[in-house]
């Protein structure tokens, strides 16, 4: 039987719309059955990031990064019309029987169903629910920047930026022995994320500055100037912020050099260095999937909408105007 799919895109910058399947050429008019090693997956949920997807929407994806980055599933072209999105969880329909009536993970744009190879989906542990498994991919982001620097017993750690990678960070950071682990942030409604999380707080301002580690991950220049600031002697910034096509200016002629500090950047497209041999993206990610078996991680889904409602939650939310870490998008009765 086919059965007709709708997914959100950017139209042009700054407007999205749901669209059903035959009205743009990416999109099937039907899904059909699958074939071979593919799968069909029927969407539960799936979350906003909200950082790059504001990006995307806003058509400040720079030229130079059109290639780099295109998600695993993306449809059409940078500004748009473009679908784009990467934290999807659904149930397999048809497919490979080990998989049928399954939950899984993908990195696929918002879309009420979808055909992919069987590699490309991940299972979700039985142990943990579709709508927390939607933090997979973010989770994934920090889990790398972990592997980037791994924190030593003993060190003074703060996580600048308390949106959802920071606080993801945090949330990982917080299960270590022996560190004392700050959430820097300027909102201080953030307090209350990191009082359930396990970690301190404190406002920029006031954050403790004899850090050995820094991960920034505010998407703001001010944020990663505060970064450096924060670092004692030989200290390292790890960033984890995207910046567009904003350009940033740093004080690198100020104390960089006499106090002999590091930055380095951290992105999850490329596993860290030293995994490489040990772990590939498919491990990685079910890493990732398994560290969610923690009801601790469901405080930081701060709202959620039905995916008829998606392109004014994405405009909400690339403005400004909606506040929160993820927000969840749920996909019953969405056919």
């Amino acid at each position: 039987m086919q059965r007709p799919i709708r997914a959100f895109w950017v139209i042009t910058p700054g407007h999205g719309e749901i669209v059903a399947s035959a009205c743009l050429p990416d999109c099937p008019p039907a899904l059909g059955e699958a074939t071979g090693g593919n799968a069909v997956v029927r969407t539960l949920y799936s979350a906003v990031s909200r950082g790059t997807e504001s990006l995307v929407f806003n058509g400040r994806v720079p030229v130079s990064q059109y290639a780099a980055m295109r998600a695993p599933f993306q449809g059409g072209d940078f500004p748009g019309p473009v679908k784009y999105g990467y934290l999807t969880v659904g149930q397999v329909e048809v497919g490979p029987d080990q998989l049928v009536g399954r939950n899984v993970f993908c990195l696929h744009p918002h879309q009420t169903r979808f055909t992919v190879p069987a590699e490309a989906l991940v299972l979700v542990p039985d142990t943990v629910p579709p709508e927390r498994a939607v933090l997979a991919g973010i989770v994934e982001t920090a889990l790398n920047a972990l592997w980037d620097a791994p924190p030593r017993i003993g060190d003074r750690i703060a996580v600048v930026g308390a949106g959802l990678v920071g606080s993801c960070v945090a949330a990982l950071l917080a299960r270590f022995p022996g560190l004392r682990v700050e959430l820097v942030d300027v909102d201080p409604a953030r307090a209350d994320i990191a009082a359930a999380l396990g970690v301190g707080f404190a406002d920029p301002a006031r954050a403790a500055d004899d850090c050995d580690l820094v991960f920034h991950a505010s998407a703001t220049q001010a944020g990663l100037v505060r970064s450096l600031e924060l670092l004692a002697p030989d200290g390292s910034v790890v960033d984890l912020s995207w910046y567009g096509d904003q350009s940033i200016a740093l004080p690198l002629g100020e104390f960089f050099h006499s106090r002999r500090l590091a930055l380095r950047s951290s992105q999850v497209g490329a596993i860290a260095p030293q995994r490489r041999g040990r772990y590939t993206l498919t491990d990685r990610l079910g890493l990732a999937l398994g560290l969610l078996d923690d009801p601790l991680f469901d405080v930081l889904i701060t709202g959620e909408s039905a995916f008829d409602e998606l392109p004014q939650v994405m405009a909400g939310i690339a403005s400004g105007r909606l506040q929160g870490l993820c927000h969840r998008i749920r996909y019953e009765d969405s056919d």
